[in-house]
Order: structure tokens, then C-alpha cells, then sequence
């Protein structure tokens, strides 16, 4: 079954950080970029910017990682949830997700993580350069251009001595 997923377009961003807004508000009823499940990355050497967010993984190391099977598969939308009922908030996903997109609410004492919106991302929407698009996965490496991308820029980075 074909899904969709946010494909990500970096010399696109402007760094508006419109995502993060949208994202915070959808997911906690508030304008909280702290709680954003999307973030934007800021390259200074390159003055260019990055959105990035859960990738979700065909492998997913978070969901392999949970002790207590709390993350599952929308069958609606193919994303990796958390199911807040039965997280015991060891965070333990979030130190397994290769790419540090999945996160520990202190106040909730849950995990939590991008969940594509149930389908309709904020995100994308929110974007007004469309840097970030809801499309159909063309292929099971997806993320395989734009994760090459954001690794060359970031070895480009360090190899000019910046963070």
C-alpha cells in the first residue's frame, strides 16, 4: 500500500520557520516552536537552512526500541504513532531514532513524535515556499536525496571548521 510522506526540498527553506509554528499549534493547541515535532536547522557557514522531521522509517529503530509496544503504524496513513495511553515515558525511542526526531514532553512524561497530522500535514501547508510537500512515496528510499543532501552540507560545514 503506497502512502504519502513529507518530502523535503532544503534550498527551498527560507527559514521562516512557518512549519514549526503550524506544527506546535496542531500538535499542542498553542504557538510553542519548542513543541514542534518539525525543526529548521540553520547551516551559518552557508546561511541556508534545513527543515527536518521524523523520516518515518520503513526500519523503525524507535518502534524496535519501545519495551512496551507504544508506537504503532496508522493504518490510515502509514506513520509511526505514539499511543500516549500506553507510553511509560522511558524515552528510550527517543535515544534509538538515528536522527533525533522523536522527543520527551516533560509535562506529559510521554514520548512524541511527527504523526503526518492524521494525513493532513500543518506543516506542508504552512509552507510558503513549498520547501515541504505531502506526496505519494515514489520509493522505499524516499528520503535517500534529501538525507545525501543535508549529510553533504553538514560534512561541508565541519570540514570548514564550523559546528
Amino acid at each position: 500500500m503506497a502512502h504519502r510522506m513529507l518530502k523535503i526540498i532544503p534550498e527551498k527553506c527560507t527559514g521562516c520557520m512557518q512549519c514549526e509554528l503550524a506544527c506546535s499549534f496542531v500538535q499542542t493547541g498553542s504557538f510553542q516552536p519548542s513543541r514542534s515535532v518539525i525543526r529548521v536547522h540553520l547551516f551559518d557557514e552557508q546561511a541556508s537552512y534545513a527543515p527536518y522531521t521524523c523520516f518515518q522509517c520503513r526500519e523503525a529503530w524507535c518502534m524496535t526500541a519501545c519495551p512496551v509496544n507504544a508506537i504503532a503504524i496508522n493504518p490510515a496513513t502509514g506513520a509511526k504513532v505514539v499511543l500516549e495511553a500506553t507510553c511509560v515515558g522511558c524515552a528510550l525511542c527517543a535515544l534509538a531514532c538515528p536522527f533525533g526526531t522523536i522527543f520527551y514532553n516533560p509535562d506529559t512524561k510521554k514520548a512524541f513524535k511527527c504523526n503526518l497530522c492524521e494525513g493532513d500535514p500543518a506543516c506542508a501547508k504552512a509552507c510558503p515556499t513549498a520547501a515541504i510537500v505531502y506526496e505519494e512515496a515514489a520509493a522505499p528510499d524516499w528520503m535517500a536525496p534529501w538525507s545525501e543532501k543535508v549529510h553533504s552540507r553538514y560534512l561541508e560545514v565541519v570540514a570548514a571548521g564550523g559546528e
